[in-house]
């Protein structure tokens, strides 16, 4: 899937555009300057996910954790009905898909049981479907059974953050479901990911290991244009190597998918900031939601929905040409 020398797109907002911009991956605000590159068309092209999602801006994935210990908001949703209501604050906030967890990836976590992670997830699907949400959602998981019993009460995608390397099932289930996964990059299990992470090149060594995952997958069946890319920051990642990934973020477009940018609330968030309490780190989290909204990333996964998709529309409203 990667290039053996990856182009890494300038990505520019300012106004007017040049004769020669192109968009880069789709996007209607983010642009970059392709003259003299013959690969400019696969690098603008869209990256489409869903039928009925755009793919000329950014998409707000709002987080639903159902677990007694993630991070942010661990223990925070009681029961199903607790984990709909939140469901339908984030689709009236303007969330465009859903990502459904039942087990925490946190730094240390312990595996959840394959039973415990159905049964944590499976039923908040289903009632979020039986609520009439039609928003498309995405099941946060690392295991085939999990992803099924997803699937079938509803789920539209996959989110694996062991990027097909945690269940060798997994990828077989998603080619017969024909339905699109995202793949992260992480050095090491939650257990033991920040003990110390290192990289020569944390730039390149994450892309080619992206690289290498999504050949995987392609190979055991599943679509190309089914694939979607995230660098996986936290996930055996020091503060520098995080805002490295960020600062490099555009050139993950030249593996030819989707970016999903999972940065909110995050340990680095609050070590730049000086902010303790993961859920009192909104404002530093729609800070970088909207920089890899300026690379061109097409999914940002969030857990403050209306704040980052108010932002959002002020961003949009900014870097779009008008015929005035």
């Amino acid at each position: 899937m990667g290039m053996t020398h990856p182009l890494h797109p300038v990505p520019r907002t300012d106004l007017p555009r040049p004769r020669g911009a192109r968009p880069l991956a789709g996007s209607a605000h983010v642009w970059w300057d392709a003259a003299d590159l013959a690969q400019a068309d696969a690098l603008s092209a869209p990256r489409p996910i869903l039928p009925a999602l755009p793919t000329d801006r950014p998409l707000v994935m709002g987080i639903v954790n159902v677990t007694p210990d993630s991070f942010s908001d661990g223990g925070t949703l009681g029961d199903v009905a607790d984990a709909v209501a939140r469901a339908r604050a984030m689709v009236a906030a303007g969330a465009d898909i859903l990502d459904i967890g039942g087990e925490s990836t946190r730094p240390g976590a312990a595996e959840v049981p394959v039973k415990d992670e159905i049964a944590r997830t499976a039923p908040v699907i289903a009632a979020i479907r039986a609520a009439g949400v039609s928003t498309p959602i995405s099941i946060d998981t690392r295991k085939a059974a999990v992803a099924d019993a997803a699937l079938k009460a509803g789920a539209d995608i996959v989110n694996d953050v062991s990027a097909l390397s945690w269940d060798p099932a997994l990828a077989r289930l998603v080619a017969e479901a024909g339905v699109p996964i995202c793949l992260m990059h992480a050095q090491g299990t939650p257990q033991t990911m920040q003990k110390a992470p290192h990289y020569g090149d944390v730039l390149i060594e994450v892309y080619d290991h992206l690289a290498r995952r999504m050949d995987h997958a392609v190979a055991q069946g599943i679509a190309a244009d089914r694939l979607i890319s995230d660098v996986g920051i936290g996930f055996g990642k020091t503060l520098t190597h995080n805002l490295t990934l960020l600062k490099g973020l555009a050139l993950f477009h030249s593996l030819g998918a989707p970016i999903l940018l999972g940065a909110s609330r995050k340990r680095f968030i609050g070590t730049l900031s000086g902010v303790d309490e993961a859920p009192l780190r909104m404002p530093g989290s729609v800070a970088v939601a909207l920089w890899a909204a300026a690379q061109g990333a097409q999914i940002l996964r969030v857990h403050d929905v209306a704040e980052t998709v108010q932002a959002l529309a002020l961003w949009r409203a900014m870097t779009l040409e008008t015929d005035e």
